[in-house]
């Protein structure tokens, strides 16, 4: 595949299996990606799944793992965004992942890096592949998410929504919504034909 081909993307997080799955993605589309992780453990196991077709290297405490002339950005915090400014380039996206911050602070840097043509948005994963504590069982949808679907939900937001910046997509099953009261059932029987008068019976 070329979907991402000539794209060069960094991905940050803390999400293991999300942000693997983000790479994963890119790189069968062709992008040049650079992953940082913090634990030996976590490198490992990224090294493994993706053998050669990615650069695995340890994240530096302060954030600064950068790509040079980086057009797509994943990273777990506004805080790990602000380090990896000066390798983003012009007219690149950030996507921001587990754990989703305010819609507050998504809206804040996209203003403060729309003067760059620099997109901003966030994916608000939830019910993914575990329900949370003291919670339902399961998400509106009755099943738990993959780190997968999370993964094509950023993609979009990081390629296809080319017009978007600011936005906060949830990626919960329904879980962050009131939903209302269930209706009953919409008849689906057609009602018996009346009766015809006598006085018309043949």
């Amino acid at each position: 595949m070329t979907r991402y081909a000539g794209r060069r993307a960094v991905v940050l997080g803390q999400d293991t299996d999300i942000g693997l799955a983000i790479a994963k993605r890119l790189v069968e589309g062709g992008a040049l990606v650079l992953l940082a992780a913090r634990t030996a453990g976590e490198r490992a196991r990224a090294r493994a799944e993706l053998g050669s077709t990615a650069t695995v290297v340890e994240r530096a405490e302060d954030g600064g793992t950068g790509l040079d002339d980086t057009d797509l950005l994943f990273a777990d915090a506004v805080a790990g965004v602000r380090p990896l400014l000066p390798y983003l380039r012009d007219g690149g996206a950030v996507v921001l992942t587990a754990p989703a911050p305010p819609s507050d602070a998504v809206r804040a840097l996209a203003a403060e890096l729309v003067s760059r043509g620099i997109r901003v948005n966030a994916v608000a994963p939830g019910c993914i592949e575990a329900a949370p504590a003291g919670g339902p069982a399961l998400p509106p949808l009755g099943r738990l998410g993959s780190a997968e679907e999370v993964a094509r939900a950023a993609l979009f937001l990081a390629t296809d929504a080319t017009f978007t910046t600011g936005a906060r997509l949830p990626v919960d099953g329904g879980l962050g919504h009131s939903w209302p009261a269930p209706r009953p059932p919409l008849r689906t029987t057609r009602p018996p034909r009346p009766l015809e008068h006598p006085e018309h019976a043949p």
